[in-house]
């Protein structure tokens, strides 16, 4: 579809609508090529309004979160792109019997949420102190770290049906697995919630501190990355399999095996997106031909590849 025709689809949104937006500006990676279409969300009817235009015009949708855990393509991504506004990135506390509930917006910082809960002295998310990303982008990946994991205190997540239904789904319909969640398809989510209890405050803090030290030692710092790349294996760890394979540092044009830690790439400047994956692909080979085992990527690759 020209641009011309996109514009005649999305004049409706107004000012929320970007065309050719550059997604570079929007990921950790800071690669990817243009979103045919940009719209920034400021309220669930416009969801519910880029859903229709969408499905009536055909066009995928696809959501970015905070960018992170993301390797758009160079080529960009063909159809409409949904980024949920600051509306839904508040946080909002209520106290009952059985503990705190935290309503967190999905666009909203996992990193915030989790240290506005510490300072709460409320136990339960410490482990993600550090991990980066929105609240919604948290729950897909079902993020974790140190022993913990998302999954272990969400409650019910909220958001808009492929059908345009605002819909809450409970816990008990709610399938997580390792770094992964089934999204039922088209669903939206615009906010979950989670149960927190209180915790001893030196407690907490330690673990805090200890996260903070174990991420500071062993990950890089001050170069655009998207977090761990591959799945830890089961009895493993993807890094250390990469490393024996002797690929720590191995370079293709500007992206990078991080020099201190191999299960992350890095940006070392003006890196293409087809680089890092040329990297993914020579890690996941190189290392089942000497081990047996298959990596699977915790990144997701977002547009047009083929």
């Amino acid at each position: 579809m020209t641009a011309s025709g996109l514009r005649d689809i999305f004049y409706v949104l107004g000012d929320a609508v970007r065309y050719d937006e550059p997604l570079h500006r929007h990921t950790s990676f800071r690669v990817g090529g243009p979103a045919d279409v940009w719209v920034e969300i400021g309220e669930v009817e416009q969801i519910r309004a880029v859903q229709k235009l969408a499905t009536d015009a055909g066009l995928p949708l696809v959501m970015l979160g905070g960018g992170t855990n993301v390797l758009v393509s160079d080529r960009g991504v063909r159809g409409v792109v949904i980024k949920l506004g600051r509306v839904f990135a508040e946080l909002d506390f209520r106290q009952n019997g059985a503990g705190t509930y935290v309503r967190a917006g999905a666009a909203g910082s996992f990193k915030k949420l989790v240290m506005s809960t510490v300072r709460r002295q409320l136990a339960g998310l410490e482990f993600g102190e550090g991990i980066p990303g929105s609240v919604g982008g948290g729950l897909l990946m079902n993020a974790g770290a140190f022993g913990g994991e998302i999954a272990s205190v969400v409650t019910t997540i909220e958001g808009v049906a492929a059908d345009g239904e605002v819909r809450v789904i409970p816990r008990e319909q709610l399938h997580f697995g390792y770094r992964h969640f089934d999204l039922p398809a088209g669903f939206i989510v615009t906010h979950v919630n989670f149960r927190l209890q209180a915790g001893d405050v030196g407690a907490i803090g330690e673990r805090v501190r200890v996260a903070q030290q174990r991420r500071s030692r062993g990950q890089p710092v001050g170069q655009p990355n998207a977090g761990s790349v591959f799945k830890n294996p089961p009895g493993t760890f993807a890094g250390k399999l990469i490393e024996q394979a002797g690929l720590k540092g191995r370079r293709i044009g500007n992206a990078q095996i991080s020099e201190r830690h191999a299960n992350f790439i890095v940006n070392l400047g003006g890196a293409r997106a087809i680089d890092v994956k040329a990297l993914m692909d020579e890690a996941t080979e190189k290392v089942e031909a000497m081990s047996g085992v298959r990596l699977v990527p915790e990144v997701k690759l977002v547009g047009d590849w083929e």
